[in-house]
């Protein structure tokens, strides 16, 4: 078998904001891959508006570096927990990984989830302790936390026998030892080529590709992404599109396009060769996971078993009165097309359609990865409703209810632990240990998903911003009861029309405020928030009645609180199962599902009709 020894095929894997695009950037002006004047946007390789908004990386994306007579393909992975299906689904595609860890912070939550996959396909790691410029860094500490976290995922001598480096992305240098001798990122390319094997990838033989990915392109649709597992393709050549069940038929069709990575560009080619990563246009009803044959008998590749999503929300159309006012797509159609787009190029989303008109269910691995879908939708001329998020739960064998729960670590400063403790308790959380270090403490827990929704901001709140966070699903195991995890009502608006100052003085020491004066609102809109925990009618509309009569020092200025304005995501985890968060290109609004005030005071009396009765 002859194997394509110029090919090194790479994915960088690593927390939230522990370098890994900074990296990559670094590493294409390194290769000489762009002219000494060329202007690069920093993290280039976060195209998204969003992840440069957010600073996350949330689409796995490749590029390709051609260094001495080498080409080194690289994906930037995302760190986040919620977009995991993202990391597991290039894993077929890599033959080894770049683990960069944080010389101050170490190995993170989501260093262990990606290291693990990565492990248990045998792939080859190359380590770097990024951010050596960093005040307080302890390299030494580092490098042995990385060598116990690959104790625990079981790695075999070779991956256990990685190669650290030491260095700083931002800085521009790397070093084999914590004090050694800085030298420029060709340093850690020629490791990389040193370390990470050739692909295993036949260049003679019959054309074989899993797609790992799928693109878009304007002019010829649909592109399919994977390594070449086997052979070569050309343009205009006939392939097969494998069944994804066996004796399902195979599907025929005719290569448009091939696209290769180069730089931070895509360029069309002549052919794709064997271990090489590229994109196949030609084929439009294609699926993440299906395999591209030479034949209609060729032999399907297996694709990595994706983790279950564990939890769902409702996505629904904008029913409420200013609905149609700032979006073009208004309607269920538009919205249930969107996103069964959105579930063909994300292995991770499921969409599914309910019972009740135009409501969808989105399920997913976290609150976040589907808010950022609807912030996508919104910026692309949406309007639409969303649900809290639930936890999905399932039955065991003899009928008791089961929920997810995670592993979660929360790291902070030691004065805050005993609040963040007893949060945890009101979640159901389970305390599994705590890790004190010189500046802050662990905490190990495991909680159920459920408790995990909201608790972000919660955290912020009770550390004043120094807390943080990850989260890895762990079991399915028994429901563990009901869960308190919203302590206030909220203030509702009984009337239709603007905000005024005079209403809203008034409703404001009940209170704090969602709205500013000049809002539209409307009957069962969320204006504030009640500090008791039951929902409070307010009208926010009410004006001044003029007189001719002056009422002494009753005239003096009003002085509003400055209003609670919502991101998205923190919209969706604040609200409670009776309410929506209504997205369009211009607001976000929160709301309640029953919007007709007098309707809702009859279903809360009916509820608690029907509690006394049982």
């Amino acid at each position: 078998m002859t194997l394509p020894s110029n090919i090194r095929n790479l994915a960088i894997i690593a927390h939230v904001d522990h370098g890994k695009t900074t990296l990559v950037d670094t590493l294409l002006r390194a290769s000489g891959n762009f002219r000494e004047n060329q202007h690069i946007d920093e993290r280039a390789m976060d195209s998204m508006d969003l992840e440069k908004e957010k600073g996350i990386t949330i689409k796995a994306k490749n590029t390709s570096v051609r260094w001495n007579d080498h080409i080194i393909n690289i994906v930037d992975t995302p760190g986040h927990a919620d977009f995991g299906g993202e990391v597991e689904r290039v894993m077929k595609m890599v033959d080894g990984v770049l683990l960069v860890v944080d010389a101050y912070e170490g190995p993170q939550a989501q260093t262990r989830f990606v290291l693990k996959k990565a492990l248990a396909q045998g792939l080859c790691p190359v380590v770097l302790v990024n951010k050596m410029d960093r005040p307080h860094v302890d390299p030494a500490k580092v490098h042995d936390q990385v060598l116990e976290l690959f104790l625990e995922l079981e790695a075999n001598d070779d991956q256990f026998n990685a190669p650290f480096l030491y260095g700083s992305a931002r800085a521009g240098w790397v070093s084999d030892s914590p004090d050694g001798e800085h030298h420029d990122m060709a340093f850690m390319l020629q490791k990389i080529v040193d370390h990470i094997p050739a692909p295993k990838a036949e260049i003679d033989g019959e054309f074989q590709m899993l797609v790992s990915n799928i693109d878009w392109d304007n002019f010829v649709g649909r592109v399919m992404l994977g390594k070449v597992n086997r052979g070569t393709v050309k343009i205009g050549d006939r392939m097969f599109l494998l069944g994804k069940e066996p004796g399902e038929a195979a599907k025929p069709f005719k290569v448009t396009k091939v696209f290769q990575y180069t730089g931070l560009g895509v360029i069309e080619t002549a052919e794709g060769t064997a271990g090489d990563i590229i994109g196949v246009a030609g084929c439009e009803d294609v699926d993440i996971g299906q395999t591209i044959g030479g034949s209609a008998t060729a032999e399907a590749l297996p694709f990595v078993a994706i983790d279950p999503p564990t939890i769902e929300m409702q996505f629904s159309v904008n029913d409420g009165p200013l609905g149609g006012r700032e979006g073009d797509h208004v309607t269920s159609r538009k919205i249930r097309d969107r996103l069964m787009k959105e579930s063909k190029a994300n292995v991770a989303i499921q969409v599914r359609d309910t019972d009740l008109a135009g409501v969808f269910a989105v399920s997913a691995r976290g609150s976040m990865q589907i808010a950022v879908i609807v912030e996508q939708m919104r910026r692309e001329g949406f309007e639409v409703c969303v649900s809290r998020p639930v936890a999905i739960t399932k039955k065991d064998e003899k009928g008791h209810v089961l929920e997810p729960f995670e592993t979660l670590w929360v790291e902070s400063p030691e004065e805050y632990v005993g609040g963040i403790m007893k949060r945890l308790s009101a979640r159901k959380g389970r305390i599994d240990d705590i890790k004190p270090h010189s500046h802050s403490t662990t905490i190990v827990a495991t909680i159920p998903t459920r408790g995990i929704i909201g608790f972000e901001f919660e955290l912020m709140n009770l550390t004043s911003g120094h807390g943080i966070f990850s989260h890895l699903f762990k079991e399915y195991a028994p429901h563990c009861g009901a869960m308190s995890t919203r302590t206030t009502g909220t203030l509702v608006s009984t009337e239709s029309g603007e905000a005024t100052g005079y209403a809203l003085d008034t409703i404001q020491v009940r209170g704090k405020l969602f709205v500013a004066p000049g809002d539209p609102v409307y009957d069962g809109m969320l204006v504030g928030e009640n500090p008791r925990t039951d929902d409070l009618p307010v009208n926010p509309t009410r004006s001044k009645q003029l007189t001719n009569f002056r009422a002494a020092g009753g005239d003096k200025g009003i002085q509003l609180t400055p209003p609670i304005r919502f991101s998205l995501e923190r919209a969706i985890e604040y609200i409670a199962p009776d309410e929506l968060v209504e997205a369009t290109p211009k607001s976000i609004r929160l709301r309640k599902r029953t919007l007709d005030h007098q309707q809702r005071m009859r279903e809360v009396k009916k509820m608690k009709d029907l509690a006394e009765n049982t």
